[in-house]
Order: structure tokens, then sequence, then C-alpha cells
């Protein structure tokens, strides 16, 4: 694995102790859910740079370059792909949000479920 792939690698899963944190000991729900989504943001980067040897410019550029790169990979289950994109409507909530209805609930923040499948899978992948 290239330097890069597991740095992306060490940051997703600083990213996952860090959402755990934020919802089981802060009860932080939106602040969660985004770093459960940086986790699986950086998990893909790290997939990308080690299959291309270039890292996405834009988020929509992650997800997109992710889905191409794994989409007739058996390894990757679909729910995972579709996770990013699930899971980045948290971190516009948390980031850009206001009003009453701009909030993750605490199940919603039960992603980070996901997002430590989605990191699993990837350092399996690039293993």
């Amino acid at each position: 694995m290239t330097p890069e792939a597991e740095e992306h690698l060490d940051k997703a899963r600083a990213s996952l102790i860090k959402a755990r944190g934020l919802l089981e000991v802060m009860d932080y729900s939106d602040e969660a859910a985004r770093a459960a989504y940086l986790a699986g943001f950086h998990a893909a980067q790290a997939l990308i740079s080690e299959r291309t040897g270039r890292i996405a410019k834009s988020h929509s550029g992650v997800r997109s370059t992710f889905a191409r790169l794994v989409k007739d990979d058996p390894q990757v289950d679909r729910a995972l792909v579709q996770f990013l994109g699930r899971a980045y409507r948290f971190k516009e909530v948390a980031d850009y949000g206001t009003g009453p209805d701009a909030v993750v609930t605490t199940s919603e923040a039960q992603e980070i479920a996901s997002a430590a499948r989605f990191v699993d899978c990837i350092a399996s992948l690039l293993s």
C-alpha cells in the first residue's frame, strides 16, 4: 500500500474514533454523523489513490470515482457504495444546515456502524 493510501486509512480510522466519542460521550449526533462520513470519505480516497495514483478533488468526485472503481467488485457490498451518498447529507446538515429541520437524529447517526464496515472493507481490499 502506498504511503498516501495508508495516511487516508489512518485518517479514516481516527474519524471513526471521533464519531463514536461524539455520539456516545457528547451526544452530538450531527457531528458524529459528519465524522462518520469523513471516515468513509478518507477510506474511499485511500482506494482511489491506490488504484489510480490520484486523489479526487471534490466530495462528488470521490463518490463517483469510488463507485466507478468498485462497480464490478464482488467484495464491495452495494449498500456500502451507497453509504457515501447517504452520509454526505449528514455532513451538509452539520456544516450548513439551519432551522428546526437541520438536524441529524441519533438514529441517523448510527451510520457510524456503516462507516466502520466501509473502512474495514476498504482496508481489506488494500491489504
